[in-house]
C-alpha cells in the first residue's frame, strides 16, 4: 500500500504544525520544515526579529506527528534560501515515496509581531519598517512559490495532488485594521493559489489558498488580553481541513479558489475549536 505523503513548510509551531499533526492523525507521511530546531533556537533570525522565547521544533512537531499515528520527519530549512529548498526536495526525491500534499505554511511575515511588536504591527504603513514588506514577501510569497516550483515534478508524478497554500481573508476584501503590506502579501498569495492552479490542471494537481480564522497559536495567545478568541480555531482544527480536503475525491472541482476554513470545516464536518 502506497502511503500518503506530505511536506509542511514552517511546521516548528503555530498552524504548520497542527496541519502537520492533523495529516499525521489521518495516517501521513508528513515531512516538516522550519528553522527552529533543537540545536539552533534562534533559527538564525535577524536580531530584533525572534521568536524563539515561543515554543515548538521542527523535532518537536515530527514527533508530534508520529505519536498521532502518522510518521514524521523533521528538516531543518530556512525558506529565504533557495538552496536550503532544493536539499529538502532533494531527500523526497531520494526518499523514492512521491509528494501528494505541499501545504505553504512558513510565513516570516509575523516574526515581529510574535517578538512583542504589537503597536508596530497596528501602526499606519508609513510607520512600519520597510523590513516588514521584505520579510513578508521574501519569507512569505516568495517562499511559496519557490517551494512549489521545485516540488512541482514531484507533485505532477502523482495524480491527485494537492498544493495548499496558507493565505488570509484580507487578501481578497482589504480590511482598514490590516496593514498594507499584509494585505498586499496575502493578495499576492491569492493569486499565487490560482495561477498554479491552472498550469497543475493538466496533471491534476489541485491547487488552493485557505483563510485560516483567528487561530490559537503560541503567538496569537501571548496577546490574548487584546483579542476575542469565542470563535477561534485550533491549529489542530485547521490540519482536519487540509486532511479532509486532501481525502476529497473531488477536490479539483475546489482548484483556483481561496476556501475559508470554516467554509471547508461545514463542507467536511469537522470541527476545528477543538
Amino acid at each position: 500500500m502506497v502511503r500518503n505523503v506530505a511536506l509542511v513548510t514552517g511546521a516548528s509551531r503555530g498552524v504548520g504544525r497542527g496541519i502537520a499533526v492533523a495529516l499525521g492523525a489521518a495516517g501521513w507521511k508528513v515531512w516538516v520544515t522550519g528553522r527552529t530546531s533543537r540545536t539552533d533556537r534562534t533559527g538564525r533570525r535577524p536580531s530584533g526579529e525572534d521568536p524563539s522565547h515561543l515554543p515548538g521544533t521542527v523535532e518537536d512537531t515530527a514527533e508530534a506527528v508520529t505519536a498521532a499515528g502518522g510518521d514524521g520527519v523533521a528538516i531543518v530549512c530556512d525558506h529565504r534560501d533557495d538552496d536550503q529548498v532544493r536539499a529538502v526536495v532533494e531527500r523526497l526525491e531520494a526518499a523514492g515515496e512521491g509528494l501528494d500534499v505541499l501545504v505553504n505554511n512558513v510565513w516570516a511575515g509575523y516574526e515581529r509581531l510574535n517578538a512583542g511588536a504589537w503597536q508596530e504591527w497596528n501602526a499606519p504603513f508609513w510607520d512600519q519598517p520597510i523590513a516588514l514588506w521584505d520579510a513578508m514577501f521574501g519569507g512569505g510569497v516568495r517562499a511559496h512559490y519557490v517551494a512549489t516550483a521545485l516540488c512541482a515534478g514531484l507533485l505532477r508524478r502523482r495524480p491527485g495532488g494537492l498544493v495548499v497554500t496558507v493565505s488570509m481573508h484580507v487578501g481578497a476584501t482589504h480590511e482598514p485594521q490590516y496593514a498594507v503590506a499584509y494585505s498586499v502579501s496575502k493578495a499576492a498569495d491569492d493569486r499565487l493559489a490560482l495561477a498554479t492552479a491552472a498550469a497543475f490542471e493538466p496533471y491534476g494537481v489541485a491547487s488552493v489558498a485557505l483563510y485560516p480564522g483567528l487561530v490559537r497559536t503560541e503567538g496569537v495567545l501571548q496577546f490574548a488580553e487584546h483579542l476575542d478568541l469565542t470563535r477561534s480555531q485550533s491549529p489542530e482544527g485547521v490540519g482536519r481541513v487540509v486532511a479532509a480536503l486532501a481525502a476529497d475525491p473531488d477536490r479539483m472541482a475546489r482548484s483556483g479558489q481561496a476556501w475559508s476554513v470554516d467554509e471547508l470545516a461545514a463542507r467536511y464536518g469537522v470541527d476545528t475549536a477543538s
